[in-house]
């Protein structure tokens, strides 16, 4: 199919693209990487009278360190932050998800702040940014706002964007030397969208687990954490014993919307499957530290 006849503008400056916003209202399309909008576009599933290109607006296309934060403008490519050295140091989990997400072309054009803006449930950087406690900031012509990403996040592409308002940046905390994470998830091919997706954020002291943060996609609404179970795993060695507690408790939590071709009791396994062997693999690296 071809995309709906629509008008385009690339604005200089992001006033101008409030005051677009305003003219348009709903009719009105952010135009990013581009890499979910133009599909929508081409299936009919979107039709915008305007197509408001933001790629030319200064300032949102950086990495960088500020204080006790990773702030990463919504311009930045999912390949930047693949490639990104500072990333890789101070926000790993974003470096390790990074590869899953589509093929490399996509990466090289999707961007960061695109994927959190349209807020897809089986996307990998809404469920790194939940599991991170990360902020999501976006301004409009009132200003701007700083969005708990946990609270960003409303319900099936819904997020507290307010109209008028764009995603300009989003900010993870830095890790620090008691910091683990890691992510893992199972798709049917690589590239595809996955069945289901786990984030593993945790702090330990030696070998106890302090906190440990469990961001899920693909398995609901919205990308999820499983609150109860951290809350378990919460001050426990996780040894083999407790993993398991921790399985069984995960399962219970766990209300997974089934897909076309995976049930709800499928997804429900293979997010238990993928704790199991992040939490394993927790434990493993924070052993070999203490001996």
């Amino acid at each position: 199919m071809k995309a709906p006849a629509f008008d385009y503008v690339k604005p200089r400056s992001i006033q101008e693209v409030f005051e677009l916003l305003a003219q348009y209202g709903d009719d009105a399309r952010i135009l990013a990487g581009g890499q979910t909008l133009m599909a929508t576009l081409n299936m009919r599933l979107s039709d915008p009278r305007m197509l408001i290109d933001i790629t030319g607006l200064p300032g949102m296309g950086q990495i960088e360190r500020r204080g006790d934060v990773l702030n990463i403008g919504a311009l930045v490519t999912h390949t930047a932050i693949e490639s990104s050295g500072l990333v890789a140091e101070l926000a790993p989990l974003l470096a390790a998800a990074a590869p899953h997400i589509a093929h490399r072309a996509i990466r090289n054009s999707g961007t960061w702040g695109g994927s959190i803006a349209y807020g897809d449930p089986a996307a990998e950087w809404p469920c790194c940014l939940v599991a991170l406690d990360g902020t999501v900031v976006v301004q409009g012509k009132a200003g701007e706002r700083r969005i708990k990403a946990t609270d960003f996040f409303q319900d099936l592409y819904t997020t507290d964007l307010k109209p008028g308002e764009i995603v300009v940046a989003a900010e993870v905390p830095v890790v620090t030397r008691s910091s683990w994470c890691a992510f893992d998830e199972l798709a049917r091919r690589h590239g595809d969208y996955a069945v289901a997706g786990l984030a593993v954020v945790a702090e330990f002291d030696g070998i106890v687990a302090r906190k440990v943060n469990l961001g899920l996609l693909g398995v609901g609404v919205i990308p999820l954490r499983a609150p109860r179970t951290e809350a378990l795993l919460a001050g426990k060695t996780l040894d083999a014993a407790t993993i398991e507690i921790a399985a069984a408790s995960l399962k219970a939590e766990l209300d997974p919307l089934p897909d076309l071709t995976h049930s709800a009791d499928t997804k429900r396994h293979l997010a238990t499957v993928l704790m199991r062997r992040l939490l394993q693999a927790a434990h493993a690296s924070r052993a070999a530290l203490a001996v």
